[in-house]
């Protein structure tokens, strides 16, 4: 039986999303997409100019669900023992003693990540894609949830690195968070919530309470014609004139998944088309690769196309 989004887990979530809307006050369909992202299992990268309230958005995430959390701020000289651990010797019981990295929480906080090496960046690659890493020919599963919310600035800023595209492919969604309206930057301005109201934060959902969600987006419905729309999105991509790389398999899986758990956040235990067209820009424009790639390095111009194809791939009634 299908499962449904009920009256408590909406409760839960619209819980959720209040606790976060307390500190960030701009972007609200950012926090709405973010929330999906969790629902869905996904990682999730922000990405916008500095000072719009990228970190805060995700530490109010972080900070609203009981959960252990680790923040690692990226440097350039950051090596990849720094995120996923070391192997030292203990002289006193003559051993060998694996020391954990910031990598074994539940919710990772990636500040900057454009801000680190390629090799660093790839450190997360195996944790984010296997909920696992390897480690001295040692396999060393993560905790359950395991998210990580990474942040960067826009690729033409001095001293970022290029993510590269298998790492990109791992992050479920790719989000903007934008300039505030006049009445939110107001508000910024009265409260200056990353002080104050951020450190008086909560937590209002347990790890137990988001898996149980977690679990109840695996059971939301999907027409076959749905999956239909699906394929045909995504193969729309792939011969596309314009994309040299369309949507691989993974994007279609995460498109059906990002689908379902926006289902759930309103309510519903089945999909819509509306579920699936609202996300493929944020699920699927950074996983493509325009022609003029090097001219697209922020996804404006796969963005564009994603709408082009949203518009003349029909949508089953």
């Amino acid at each position: 039986m299908p499962a449904q989004a009920t009256d408590p887990s909406l409760q839960k979530l619209q819980t959720l999303r209040a606790n976060i809307q307390r500190v960030f006050l701009g972007n609200q369909f950012a926090v709405e997409k973010l929330i999906v992202c969790i629902l869905a299992r996904g990682h999730v990268l922000i990405e916008d100019v500095p000072g719009v309230g990228k970190t805060i958005l995700a530490t109010a995430m972080a900070r609203s669900l009981d959960c252990s959390m680790s923040r690692i701020q990226l440097t350039p000289d950051m090596l990849p023992s720094d995120v996923l651990g070391v192997t030292v010797w203990d002289q006193y019981k003559s051993e060998f003693i694996f020391k954990p990295g910031p990598v074994f929480s539940n919710i990772i906080l990636a500040d900057e990540i454009n801000r680190t090496t390629p090799r660093t960046q790839s450190a997360l690659l195996e944790a984010m894609n296997e909920a696992q890493v390897s480690i001295d020919g040692h396999t060393r599963k993560l905790l359950d949830p395991f998210i990580v919310i990474a942040t960067q600035n826009p690729f033409e800023f001095e001293g970022t690195y290029f993510l590269p595209e298998s790492q990109l492919d791992r992050f479920l969604m790719r989000l903007h968070v934008g300039y505030p309206s006049p009445d939110d930057e107001s508000r910024i301005l009265e409260l200056d919530p990353a002080h104050t109201p951020l450190a008086q934060l909560k937590p209002v959902m347990t790890a137990e309470q988001l898996v149980e969600l977690q679990r109840q987006v695996m059971e939301v419905r999907v027409d076959p014609a749905l999956s239909d729309y699906i394929i045909r999105l995504v193969n729309a991509t792939r011969e596309n004139d314009q994309l040299q790389i369309g949507v691989s398999p993974r994007g279609s899986l995460m498109l059906m998944q990002a689908a379902r758990a926006t289902a759930m956040f309103h309510g519903r235990d089945y999909v819509v088309p509306e579920d699936i067209s609202s996300n493929i820009i944020d699920v699927c424009a950074h996983r493509v690769i325009v022609k003029s790639h090097a001219h697209d390095a922020n996804g404006a111009v796969a963005s564009q196309i994603m709408r082009q194809v949203i518009e003349t791939v029909p949508s089953p009634v």
